[in-house]
């Protein structure tokens, strides 16, 4: 393989070349396994009591279907459940509220995975995010799970690609 003048050899992940973005890798992380698409930082406050009190409700709805579908963009291994997730919520009575509750469970195995792509030690958990969620303290704790990875990676926006360390 032959490269233009000036550029150096790179690794597959960071170059720059037919249009995509460049991959930012966090500081002091392992080895690259892939990338995937930063997600947003959210203020936790503000999608736990916030936003929900003043759209009644319909965020939380909102919050559950976008984050599992930033994490399936940020991570593909880790299956695309959006639709799921959200259907779950919707049709959860048909079931007595144990789907919604499964899928909430999960949702934290989901964040815990994440983190470890991120290169971080996971941290969460979804038993303490579901007892957490019958006290209604469970969006609040999943969101700064959630900002422990966006952090990871700095100032880099949401969307742009970030390299995977596992």
């Amino acid at each position: 393989m032959s490269y233009p003048q000036g550029q150096a050899q790179q690794p597959y992940q960071q170059q720059h070349q037919g249009g995509q973005a460049p991959v930012h890798t966090p500081h002091n992380a392992p080895a690259a396994a892939g990338s995937g698409l930063n997600m947003k930082k959210r203020n936790p406050v503000g999608a736990w009591l916030g936003l929900p009190i003043i759209t009644f409700g319909i965020y939380g709805l909102v919050w559950f279907f976008k984050v599992h579908a930033e994490l399936f963009a940020y991570d593909r291994r880790t299956g695309d459940a959006a639709v799921n997730a959200l259907l779950s919520l919707l049709f959860g009575a048909v079931t007595l509220g144990i789907w919604p509750l499964i899928m909430f469970v999960k949702l934290g195995g989901r964040i815990a995975q994440a983190q470890r792509a991120a290169g971080l030690q996971p941290s969460c958990s979804g038993g303490i995010g579901f007892l957490l969620g019958i006290f209604g303290f469970g969006v609040l704790y999943y969101q700064i799970q959630l900002n422990k990875i966006t952090d990871r990676y700095g100032d880099i926006p949401a969307g742009q690609q970030v390299s995977l360390a596992a």
